[in-house]
């Protein structure tokens, strides 16, 4: 698998109703932006916060930020008008929520055409079809749904996320098994810095590629959790350098701090510093 070449370390849902939040959103330091139009948009707002957005994307200023639209279901009134309204914002992905079926992403690949469809994993027959899912082509990506997701599953709190873990390693597999991005879901407690450094320790141990965030205050720690850290740099650095050197001398593994290193250490190491430099160029805009 190929390197990316864009972070998603911390994806900020932006309310697409709201002036303010809109307008900020072109100065934080955030890897990606879901523009909603579904939860956090009220029923009466929905229509104008469709042509505010379209209006505040228009007029760009987001830089290098991976640009999203959360639209609402194609179940609802708005769904086709949002998905239509997408098509023509210019922006990288639109994002459908509540996806069953490799059959919902078909009816909104029908509206959008060529835009890469995103999935918001948050239900139990979600769960179930992940894997075929992942494997549409117009797939890009997986946002996982997780207060949705708790709620159909009728599960209860647990700062662990137990009852959740076999639903989020049910899409990671599918996800990987496919070449997508993935990102965790939400931490409600947006105070909680603690809490929340916790949560994306185990996001980023399991192995997603960033955190869906709600409010601005939770961009730090997100980013801190899914950037390789300055010994992980280096440790791929000196493991590239050393399997280059036995490789010259004919040999196919190297020894580094009392560890072997084979052909799929240095690509794990490559992919660390192919995300390093991804970052590093994102943030330097």
């Amino acid at each position: 698998m190929a390197p990316r070449t864009h972070p998603y370390r911390s994806v900020l849902y932006i309310p697409g109703s709201k002036v303010r939040a809109l307008d900020k959103a072109r100065t934080l330091p955030v890897d990606a932006i879901i523009f909603d139009l579904e939860d956090a948009v009220t029923a009466e707002e929905k229509e104008n916060a469709r042509g505010l957005l379209a209006d505040t994307l228009a007029k760009g200023g987001f830089g290098r930020r991976f640009r999203i639209v959360r639209i609402n279901g194609l179940d609802t009134e708005w769904g086709r008008d949002d998905a239509r309204a997408v098509r023509d914002m210019g922006v990288d992905a639109v994002l459908l929520p509540k996806v069953g079926s490799p059959g919902d992403v078909d009816d909104l690949a029908g509206i959008t055409g060529d835009l890469d469809i995103w999935a918001m994993m948050e239900t139990p027959r979600g769960m179930l079809n992940a894997a075929a899912i992942a494997a549409h082509p117009r797939v890009k990506g997986f946002v996982m749904g997780t207060n949705d997701l708790a709620k159909e599953l009728q599960t209860r709190f647990r700062a662990d996320r137990q009852p959740l873990l076999t639903s989020l390693g049910l899409c990671l597999l599918a996800a990987k098994a496919e070449g997508l991005v993935i990102v965790d879901g939400v931490y409600n407690a947006f105070k909680d810095q603690a809490g929340l450094a916790v949560e994306c320790a185990q996001g980023r141990d399991m192995g997603f590629d960033g955190k869906t965030l709600i409010h601005p205050a939770q961009v730090d720690t997100a980013n801190a959790a899914f950037a390789p850290s300055e010994a992980e740099v280096d440790l791929a650095r000196r493991q590239i350098a050393a399997f280059d050197e036995v490789a010259r001398l004919g040999q196919g593994v190297a020894v580094v701090d009392g560890g072997i290193v084979e052909n799929l250490h240095v690509a794990t190491a490559r992919e660390i510093l192919a995300m390093s430099e991804a970052i590093a160029n994102l943030t330097a805009e």
